[in-house]
């Protein structure tokens, strides 16, 4: 590799040896590769199918040129890992006696109980849904994640001595929470503290970001996350009752990003008539100005396979009313805005009228669910994220033995952040636990 400095080493959030792996596997060491790459990252198969590469932005070739396919060697990498039969339990040699509760399975909590376990502590994770995963599980289609990618590492942390509690919610829901329809056991904050000497919050920010303009309340509004998990337990043999379908109707989709990408390409499959998908952005050039922008993250316009297999797209567009007829929607009032002076400002004239039978909000999430946080008597940031630093001897909360990592920390991110965010934060509760750690930051 003679790339000079090794930028996507910068890029990644993970801190991934890239040029490490990269050249193995060009030299045909895999099993040396997959041992490089499983020194930063947990669950490569995961990153490698979901993150957006922010390493090969960073790319020294992608100043003029396309960069390394780094996912795609990633991901090669792990699979073939699984096929050998390299990936195997790493059960710790000693127990600590230490017990530590993790609330939250998606990937921050399991990097952060992977970590925890291998280094003979004794760790239990609570999981709100009937199965492990958190939005890797519920959140993202399988068409573009395939589930058994958890369940095979789900089997490994259980080899290593890791604890799954499904099924099971830490303190109080919010009200009209569909969560409580199905979930069988309630554990309270104060009871998680004194059975075990440390807690980790890794629940997620799962508030959904919302749009209150007149028509809100009409039937066929529905948030990204009400309608993307009940396809996902349709697809692994669940009942789901009054499931949201797109088939024959039109459906918007409001935002622009992944999350409304994955409502696309959900509805697409469910046989929606037709699927726009609003973004309040002006449309980013097709190809980003690599001069200006190298080696950060580029803002041009990305295409999905889900985009790919048919939609409208619309860009510096804002919806003011959703309209309907006997308490359900027909459609929604648009208009066109240009950024200014820091802030929207509507183009006068470009006032108009979709029709629309299901309407998606896929604008992001703001939060964590505050009821948790408040439960354990976690402060909050300004943003209403748990407030834990990320200095050394950090991911501590106000709450002596309770730590916060992943988006209930730093709000909404990447898969990426999320098992950097486990992993970190497993360490400072071993150190915090046993006085010093073995533990990789």
């Amino acid at each position: 590799m003679d790339c000079g400095i090794p930028f996507c080493n910068n890029g990644c959030p993970l801190g991934n040896l890239i040029p490490d792996w990269n050249d193995l596997t060009y030299r045909n060491h895999w099993q040396d590769a997959i041992e490089r790459l499983h020194a930063t990252n947990n669950f490569p198969e995961f990153t490698g199918r979901l993150c957006p590469a922010p390493c090969e932005a960073a790319c020294v070739l992608g100043i003029n040129q396309d960069p390394v396919t780094i996912k795609q060697v990633e991901v090669s990498i792990i699979d073939r890992a699984w096929q050998e039969g390299w990936v195997k339990p790493q059960p710790a040699k000693v127990k600590t006696g230490k017990k530590i509760a993790i609330v939250g399975s998606g990937p921050a909590g399991m990097a952060a109980a992977q970590q925890l376990a291998r280094v003979g502590h004794d760790v239990t994770v609570f999981e709100k849904n009937d199965t492990i995963g958190g939005l890797l599980r519920f959140g993202i289609p399988d068409f573009k994640f395939d589930k058994s990618h958890i369940d095979r590492r789900v089997k490994q942390m259980e080899a290593e001595g890791v604890v799954f509690k499904t099924n099971t919610i830490v303190g109080e829901m919010p009200k009209g929470s569909k969560v409580t329809n199905w979930a069988k056991e309630t554990v309270t904050p104060e009871q998680l503290k004194k059975d075990f000497d440390a807690v980790i919050l890794a629940g997620g920010a799962e508030q959904s970001r919302d749009l209150p303009v007149p028509g809100r309340e009409l039937a066929g509004v529905h948030f990204a996350m009400e309608f993307l998990p009940m396809q996902n337990r349709v697809n692994a043999g669940g009942k789901v009752k009054d499931q949201i379908m797109a088939t024959g109707k039109n459906v918007i989709v409001i935002g622009g990003g992944d999350t409304g990408s994955d409502c696309v390409g959900t509805s697409n499959r469910h046989g929606a008539k037709s699927v726009t998908q609003f973004e309040v952005m002006p449309m980013p050039p097709e190809q980003e100005n690599k001069e200006l922008t190298w080696p950060y993250w580029p803002i041009k316009l990305r295409t999905s396979s889900s985009h790919e297999e048919g939609c409208t797209r619309e860009f510096a567009i804002a919806t003011k009313e959703f309209i309907g007829e006997n308490g359900k929607v027909t459609g929604l009032k648009t208009v066109q805005v240009e950024f200014k002076d820091g802030k929207f400002v509507e183009v006068a004239g470009s006032e108009k009228t979709y029709q629309a039978d299901l309407v998606l909000l896929a604008m992001g999430f703001t939060n964590p669910v505050a009821t948790m946080l408040e439960g354990f008597g976690v402060e909050k940031d300004g943003r209403g994220n748990a407030k834990a630093s990320t200095d050394v001897g950090g991911y501590k909360t106000n709450v002596a033995g309770v730590f916060a990592a992943g988006d209930v920390r730093r709000g909404q991110s990447l898969v990426v952040w999320a098992i950097r965010e486990g992993r970190q934060a497993a360490r400072e509760v071993d150190a915090f636990l046993m006085g010093a750690t073995t533990l990789p930051r």
